[in-house]
């Protein structure tokens, strides 16, 4: 259970630290090609997903990407859209208690997923305008390239 909390305690910090004063569709675009471009460093396929507002900014399923990985990454944003927090966050939070995200009486599992990949897309001052989502890989995975992605975004806006 120690792994638990601490896991929760650093998917806490990035949802603290990964805030944007400005996210524009240009920057979506930069975020969404970064991803494809790492994954296909690694020989994988993913599906990404990056929306602002209800209006989807990027989408883009990789060569060898399943139709079923636009099913999930609809139920993660889901998750992220209901609970403020990331896929992850929720799937270990429960964990944690000893249960399953799945086990949520009043979440429907065809419509919610408590699994790694879907990030909020968090404006500071403003807080949950979207989501950046990806799936194809392991949750973990999933997770830490969205993780990745913004990092390196907010490092490109700091610079300018």
């Amino acid at each position: 259970m120690d792994h638990y909390a601490d896991l929760l305690q650093t998917l806490a910090q990035q949802e603290e630290s990964l805030q944007f004063e400005r996210f524009d569709n240009d920057a979506a675009l930069a975020v969404g090609l970064w991803i494809v471009e790492e994954v296909r460093k690694r020989g994988k396929a993913v599906t990404v997903n990056i929306t602002r507002n209800g209006h989807v900014l990027f989408h883009h399923a990789m060569t060898g990407a399943t139709a079923d990985q636009a099913d999930w990454i609809r139920r993660k944003n889901n998750t992220v859209q209901r609970f403020c927090r990331s896929s992850y966050y929720m799937g270990i939070s429960y964990k944690s208690r000893g249960s399953t995200f799945e086990d949520v009486k009043y979440l429907d599992d065809i419509e919610y997923a408590g699994h790694g990949g879907a990030f909020p897309l968090l404006i500071r001052g403003v807080g949950l305008v979207g989501t950046v989502t990806v799936s194809g890989l392991a949750q973990a995975d999933d997770h830490a390239l969205v993780v990745a992605a913004l990092q390196a975004q907010l490092d490109t806006q700091l610079d300018k």
